[in-house]
């Protein structure tokens, strides 16, 4: 009988599931959190995916007052892994042990990365863990310098190293109390170190590796320029309307922090409660748009907007998409706008539940636009909250751990699922008459 492989979409979403279902257990044991504290199996299960999504929302209002050493450890660990990839990290190790990678394997690693080809993938592998690697090192000794003065060696030494890791995966998390990196939204070395993680983690591995290998803009990949460039634009766009909008509420850097950390990393240095509804409202378009592709980061990708924005244009003018004398493929374009159309209609769908079921909670104030901010960053794996997702009822958290688990993987990885032909297009012979419909 002919042996049935699995799709490599299954295996990247178990792969995922496991290490969630790993990280509960471990986060259920006795010695993960500190003594007199407790943490229930919907709030273990939250908690592990958040990390393994790298989201960064959290149910726990404090980390740092309840898990222990070990638990954050396990916190550190299911970031890293979540960010950089289980199925990256486990061919890693084969390679390490000097096991042979088939086809297969290439195949799944392909599928995990978004390739276009099997070609090279062990030496992407490599490049991938030792730029993570490097990359987290020199921010934890920067980060180092910073909280040397405020804790004893060993504490700094381990909240550095949590909060680089957090950072170049854009996960958002810090166990340094419940008020994320408020207190230290001054200091200009904590600050800059970790906006230059979030977006070289931001921009992904791919982009990494061809800015070192090119160093030359020119010789740059079209894919890498528009990544940058879109980058850079939202960046820019970011800072100047959260500066504008807020007048004298918020500093230069404090408004440069919260656009480069509001696409995907979810770090805050100051109290988004105290954000006017029109600056909620732009935060929430930019946690929609999030990351680029190959990254440590969600969101529908830059790669994405710049796509629709681009086929649009091109579209009311009556021209074909044309970037850098290059004409974007239909199915770049169809499958733009499908992932778009996915992400909004999950958005949609989670945010009616929730607002159903938390419709008369009374613990907090669920409001609108509370509810609907969570649920944009859980899909996006940002992390940014307006104070509520402590408050919510088990079954939401459930909800919201299922919408970070699409965000992160992605709609067209989850539902790509259900389609058979994997790796095998459907290729037929019979050519079927056009027909135009009315549309608009």
């Amino acid at each position: 009988m002919k042996k049935k492989r699995l799709s490599p979409l299954i295996v990247i979403v178990l792969s995922f599931l496991g290490i969630i279902v790993v990280g509960v257990f471990l986060f259920k044991l006795p010695f993960s959190v500190q003594s007199g504290k407790f943490i229930s199996w919907v709030d273990a299960l939250f908690l592990s995916t958040s990390a393994v999504c790298v989201t960064g929302l959290s149910t726990i209002p404090d980390l740092a007052a309840t898990l222990s050493v070990f638990g954050k450890v396990v916190l550190g660990l299911l970031i890293q892994i979540g960010g950089t990839g289980i199925v990256t990290i486990a061919i890693y190790v084969l390679v390490i042990l000097g096991i042979k990678i088939g086809v297969t394997e290439r195949y799944v690693l392909k599928e995990a990365l978004n390739q276009h080809s099997i070609s090279g993938m062990v030496r992407l592998v490599r490049s991938i863990i030792f730029t993570t690697l490097i990359i987290e090192f020199f921010g934890m000794i920067i980060n180092f310098i910073v909280f040397i003065q405020d804790y004893s060696f060993l504490s700094a030494l381990g909240i550095s190293a949590f909060h680089s890791i957090s950072s170049f995966n854009n996960a958002g998390f810090d166990i340094l109390g419940n008020s994320s990196l408020q207190i230290y939204s001054s200091n200009w070395l904590l600050n800059i170190n970790t906006m230059v993680q979030i977006v070289v983690g931001g921009i992904g591995f791919i982009v990494i590796q061809d800015v070192i290998k090119k160093k030359n803009w020119k010789s740059l990949s079209l894919y890498s320029k528009i990544v940058l460039k879109t980058t850079l634009f939202l960046i820019i766009s970011g800072t100047i309307l959260i500066k504008v909008l807020e007048y004298d509420s918020v500093t230069w850097l404090q408004a440069i922090f919260q656009s480069i950390t509001t696409r995907t990393a979810g770090f805050s240095t100051i109290d988004l409660n105290l954000f006017s509804y029109t600056t909620i409202a732009i935060i929430m378009i930019f946690m929609f748009i999030g990351a680029s592709p190959n990254s440590t980061g969600g969101g529908i990708k830059t790669t994405t907007f710049y796509v629709i924005f681009r086929s649009t244009i091109s579209f009311l003018l009556g021209k074909p998409t044309i970037i850098n004398n290059r004409r974007i493929e239909d199915d770049n374009r169809s499958k733009a706008f499908t992932l778009v159309l996915l992400a909004m209609s999950s958005i949609f769908v989670t945010f009616v539940i929730v607002s159903t079921i938390e419709m008369h909670n009374p613990r907090t104030d669920m409001s609108f636009i509370k509810v609907l901010f969570e649920t944009i960053s859980a899909f996006g794996t940002v992390g940014l909250s307006l104070g509520v997702t402590p408050y919510l009822y088990p079954a939401s958290k459930v909800i919201l751990s299922l919408l970070m688990f699409l965000g992160r993987l992605g709609p067209i990885t989850i539902f790509g699922i259900l389609n058979k032909n994997w790796g095998h297009p459907n290729v037929s012979s019979v050519s079927y008459a056009t027909e135009k419909i009315l549309v608009g």
